[in-house]
């Protein structure tokens, strides 16, 4: 299989971190690279990634919800991304969704803002943001007290949402003592081998992000 991403993308460590989990092999094709991009293009003309080519099926899988599921369906490993237990799959499934919406999503419009030239950016959206993301924290940190992973004491599809998003927001707006539980449960996902080896893997494009230097508060 070939995986198309950026060694920065949120979405695309979401990916890797459920492949490296399930340690199936893959090719991994950088979209800095030109012919890369091209053929990614062309798989998936809306332009967004990661995408997921999987030639011995002729089968091309967009979102990276849809490729962990996707990985779980046609690949063997031991990583059970969807708890069997129907509640159980419920609340992963849920908690996938509160990282990606409401803590991955504001992440990402802060980090866009910051990227604009000065005369562009907008306050009052980065306001917004900032509000969403408070509200996150708060709700994510009561519903992981007495939990190891998202949603129970299983890793699953919403640890692997969880762990880019929580990291780089945690970068942007510090989680700080308020958050003892999220704090905590994110030392235990930087903690995790697959996900050590996303944040080693960035290390040569690190600069790149426009808060390496430090959070928001910088401004």
């Amino acid at each position: 299989m070939i995986l198309y991403y950026h060694p920065l993308s949120s979405y695309c460590w979401k990916v890797l971190i459920a492949l490296y989990e399930r340690g199936v092999p893959f090719e991994p094709r950088m979209l800095a690279e030109d012919a890369a991009a091209a053929e990614w293009q062309a798989l998936w003309p809306i332009g967004k990634f990661p995408v997921l080519r999987d030639p011995a099926r002729g089968a091309t899988v967009a979102e990276a919800s849809i490729i962990i599921e996707y990985l779980a369906l046609h690949d063997a490993g031991t990583f059970r991304p969807i708890p069997a237990d129907p509640d159980a799959a419920l609340e992963a499934r849920l908690m996938d969704r509160l990282f990606d919406n409401y803590v991955m999503s504001p992440m990402q419009a802060l980090v866009l803002d910051r990227m604009r030239p000065d005369a562009a950016r907008d306050s009052i959206a980065r306001d917004q943001a900032r509000a969403m993301l408070a509200k996150a924290y708060a709700l994510i940190e009561g519903r992981m007290a007495g939990r190891t992973w998202a949603a129970g004491e299983s890793f699953t599809l919403a640890d692997c949402a969880a762990a880019p998003s929580l990291f780089y927001a945690d970068r942007i707006v510090p989680m700080g003592a308020a958050h003892p539980a999220l704090a905590a449960y994110l030392d235990r996902l930087v903690a995790r081998p697959s996900f050590a080896r996303v944040l080693e893997e960035k290390q040569p494009w690190w600069s790149m992000f426009p808060f390496a230097d430090g959070p928001l508060e910088a401004d």
